[in-house]
């Protein structure tokens, strides 16, 4: 009897999802994609439940594990299988030590081990961390790896920006510039249209210096508002903190040129 599952497949790039696509749809699959995977994800699942969760770590490998948190992280779809496919070695085994009862595979392979994941789903699924609390006892310098003697560029900073930071540690110099130079940019927007205007010339900063973008909770930015303008002018993100409790931080950086290893 052929098997055939409703499977969600997530890869952040369309182009490279297509080989993935074509391995499931072949094999007879019902396939929801998506490549955005923001935080109405989870709804999407609940209302529309997959028997599995494919999700591709040759590119963007945080983004996977934060979604897999999130997915693990809920009641109403931590039940779901996940397998992750493809990746490099050390990223799929920093995951793996996270979420040891997930299934991971390679696209050659993809056939065998999503059956091995519905067949055999884990009895008592493991719930990793979320990626916020990671934080939970660091001071707003550690989250943000501001370090002694480092230098720190402030673009646009509100005029209680040490009360935000809180301490920091031993001779760490602030300077109101675009990070030319800097160990670490601090870069505070507030509204959309502002920081989509400003990206290009921070794209340049995220080049030389650890570029941090930094925004107000509960205001007009989102999360994936700071996300999706990044990506769209070719940068990627790689963390995310609450600085405390007012602001919260997207660490953003260009890809790193060698396939699979831009995060």
């Amino acid at each position: 009897m052929r098997f055939v599952a409703r499977v969600l497949l997530i890869h952040w790039n369309a182009q490279e999802a297509a080989t993935l696509l074509e391995t499931l749809r072949r094999a007879g699959h019902v396939i929801d994609y998506d490549e955005k995977a923001d935080y109405g994800l989870l709804r999407r699942l609940r209302l529309s439940p997959a028997e599995a969760v494919v999700i591709d770590l040759a590119r963007l490998p945080s983004h996977g594990r934060e979604v897999a948190t999130a997915i693990r992280g809920s009641k109403a779809t931590r039940h779901i299988p996940i397998v992750f496919v493809n990746g490099a070695a050390e990223k799929v085994e920093a995951i793996r030590r996270e979420l040891p009862d997930a299934v991971y595979t390679s696209t050659a392979d993809l056939e065998s081990a999503l059956r091995e994941a519905i067949d055999k789903p884990p009895q008592a699924p493991v719930v990793p961390a979320q990626m916020m609390s990671r934080y939970a006892g660091r001071t707003a310098a550690e989250k943000l790896g501001i370090k002694e003697g480092c230098t720190v560029a402030l673009v646009d900073p509100p005029r209680e920006y040490r009360r935000v930071l809180g301490e920091v540690p031993a001779d760490v110099r602030f300077q109101e510039q675009d990070g030319d130079g800097c160990a670490v940019t601090l870069w505070f927007v507030r509204e959309p249209d502002s920081y989509r205007r400003a990206l290009p010339r921070m794209r340049d900063a995220a080049g030389c210096t650890k570029l941090w973008a930094v925004w107000p909770k509960q205001k007009a930015l989102t999360q994936t508002m700071i996300r999706e303008g990044a990506v769209a002018i070719g940068l990627v993100d790689y963390k995310i903190c609450s600085i405390d409790e007012a602001w919260s931080a997207m660490a953003l950086a260009r890809p790193r040129s060698r396939k699979g290893a831009d995060d």
